[in-house]
């Protein structure tokens, strides 16, 4: 992945529990997603993790994905491919940043380190899933790609009621306070204990 040692103790097991949650299916799904909207230009990764990582390095492919997502007004104006790590890194910042404009959650991103030392590669997918559900969402007509491989996100329903709707509504016992209908105290006899005895054989 990385020009790194391998980890030891403990922090080689917080690894495997993190390269666990990596899902090879969705991987797939991603793939065809991205091959769908960035078009012919882009090749198909070699498959597994370290193809997956090794095709999203450079930042350029999330790059094209995301000005194909944006329509005429593209985010990320220079898309070259270099081989310094600070430029790769830097396009993939730039394409973090273009992602939470476009709608995807602070909570869903994942960092650059993530991606280009292959720290967690889940979070990454994690990113992409979410950005595919925004842009699955969106009615602007730039998504390309089969509507059922992302989750489409709830959007606002807003009501309007009417003064007298209103008025109506506070006069109504809410159910979550509970209901008055059949509260009597009859058969309650008070100053005498509680008897806890079952005369039934």
């Amino acid at each position: 992945m990385a020009n790194k040692g391998p980890s030891y103790g403990l922090s080689r097991d917080v690894q495997m529990k993190i390269d666990k949650k990596y899902d090879p299916e969705l991987e797939e799904r991603l793939v065809q997603w991205i091959l769908a909207q960035c078009g012919p230009t882009v090749s198909r990764p070699e498959p597994g993790k370290t193809g997956f990582q090794a095709w999203l390095k450079d930042g350029c492919i999330l790059s094209h994905l995301i000005n194909s997502l944006s329509g005429a007004t593209p985010p990320i104006k220079k898309v070259q491919s270099s081989p310094m790590a600070f430029k790769q890194m830097e396009l993939i910042s730039q394409f973090l940043k273009a992602a939470e404009k476009y709608g995807v959650m602070t909570s869903d991103m994942f960092q650059t380190v993530d991606l280009w030392e292959g720290k967690d590669l889940a979070a990454v997918q994690r990113t992409l899933m979410s950005l595919g559900s925004v842009a699955v969402t969106k009615t602007d007509g730039c998504y390309k790609g089969d509507p059922s491989w992302f989750h489409r996100k709830a959007q606002e329903n807003k009501r309007e009621f009417s003064d007298e709707q209103l008025m109506e509504g506070k006069s109504v016992i809410g159910l979550q306070m509970g209901t008055n209908r059949g509260a009597s105290q009859a058969g309650m006899s008070y100053g005498t204990p509680r008897q806890i005895i079952n005369n039934n054989p």
